[in-house]
């Protein structure tokens, strides 16, 4: 399973310098858990941190100057701080798996002298084979779409002890992008020569960032399976054809697990309509005939969403969610961090997951380890802290005091 152990990002709107878990310049702060969750009052800059992977994500996708503008961001210089003219700056450290060398991401996107967004540096470095001390081995180092890529072909896992004699070369490449307004993982990342940059160029690529709206639900597609559930989830008709057609027992899982929650839901399915496209049903107790989901609650369209979603027999390697437990049930919330914990930690999937939150009773489901809490001090930049770097909130929980009641009463804040 692949996990971010920590993420340092600067100047990127109000997150001026802030550090979740463990980076190649942290390396003695402890990395971050499986299920990671930050909660923070309205305004502090949650949604900021929510975008901060989609904007990786987009920039990799789209390349700089596009990303800058996706999502109503405004461009670039609405995305960084506010009174700053620094660069945005992005590190991530990362293992492919528990056993497997980490290996960091370093981004950092300036203005060029007209002032459209480039990438002004990136490198991924990692240290060699049998190398426990010293600094790792930059394997893709650029600045202004120009520099050196590591030319060999062994990864980490290899077999043939040739490739790990190539791996100690330090035999590169000179690199001269066609344009500094592209990701260098993005195009090295399609080259079966650069297996490394690969790797990571499909994990970014695979990241889910949810953006589900109920209304977005209830758009009636055309019929037709689709394999993933978007980021909007108005395919969610089309998800739940694919996985009821190829994954039935998954699908009756979930069922059987939405009955549980959802007082008088029997059964869902789908039912195409004559002019071709897919209507989503759902069976309730003591009813002949079904709602569709344009008749059901954004709470219960919500939660099935997102069970389902954790049902992907593919799944994303990391997912992000806002605010969850909007039109919830306040006591589904218990069992909804059951659920992604249980993808979290391998019992049922194979995701890392990111949430926010500003819900007192999905943080009561929560250890310290997995809590972060996101404040925005006089300057207007905002600070985060790991709810267990407070000894006496730790001490309060193991004493059986909730979290989430912490929080909500100021027991939590960074001026402790």
């Amino acid at each position: 399973m692949a996990l971010i152990e920590g993420i340092k990002i600067r100047n990127f709107r109000s997150l001026r310098d802030v550090t979740l878990g463990k980076t190649w310049q942290d390396r003695k702060r402890k990395p971050l858990t499986p299920l990671t969750v930050v909660v923070g009052k309205n305004g502090v800059g949650k949604s900021s941190l929510f975008d901060a992977f989609g904007f990786l994500a987009d920039c990799l996708t789209f390349g700089i100057d596009e990303a800058c503008h996706k999502n109503g961001r405004g461009g670039f210089d609405r995305l960084r701080s506010t009174g700053s003219d620094d660069n945005i700056e992005f590190e991530i450290y990362y293992r492919e798996s528990s056993n497997e060398r980490p290996i960091t991401y370093e981004l950092s996107i300036g203005a060029d002298r007209y002032g459209r967004p480039v990438v002004a540096s990136e490198r991924l470095r990692q240290r060699r084979q049998g190398q426990k001390t010293g600094w790792p081995f930059s394997f893709l180092e650029l600045n202004h779409g120009s520099g050196k890529v590591w030319s060999g072909t062994a990864l980490a896992e290899s077999e043939n002890p040739d490739d790990y004699l190539k791996e100690e070369t330090n035999e590169t490449q000179q690199i001269d992008l066609e344009s500094a307004q592209k990701l260098g993982i993005a195009t090295l990342g399609n080259l079966k020569d650069h297996p490394r940059i690969a790797k990571f160029r499909k994990f970014v690529e695979g990241w889910y960032l949810s953006y589900f709206t109920p209304d977005a639900a209830r758009d009636i597609p055309r019929a037709g399976p689709q394999k993933h559930l978007n980021r909007i989830g108005d395919n969610l008709g089309n998800y739940v054809q694919f996985m009821e057609r190829e994954h039935p027992r998954k699908f009756k899982n979930v069922l059987n697990e939405i009955a549980g929650k959802i007082p008088g839901v029997e059964n869902i399915d789908t039912e195409p309509s004559p002019d071709g496209r897919l209507l989503l049903r759902f069976w309730s107790e003591g009813f002949d005939k079904p709602f569709y989901a344009q008749q059901v609650s954004d709470g219960s369209l919500k939660l099935f969403a997102y069970m389902l979603l954790l049902e992907d027999p593919e799944p994303a390697p990391f997912i992000c969610i806002e605010e969850p437990e909007n039109g919830l049930y306040h006591k589904l919330l218990d069992s909804l961090v059951d659920e992604f914990r249980a993808n979290a930690s391998g019992r049922k999937g194979d995701s890392q997951l990111f949430v926010t939150t500003h819900q007192p009773y999905l943080v009561d489901s929560l250890d310290p380890e997995e809590v972060w809490i996101l404040e925005k001090q006089g300057s207007g930049y905002s600070t985060l802290m790991r709810a267990s770097d407070y000894p006496e909130v730790v001490a309060m929980v193991e004493e059986g005091i909730p979290l989430g009641s912490l929080w909500y009463s100021d027991h939590i804040d960074s001026r402790m």
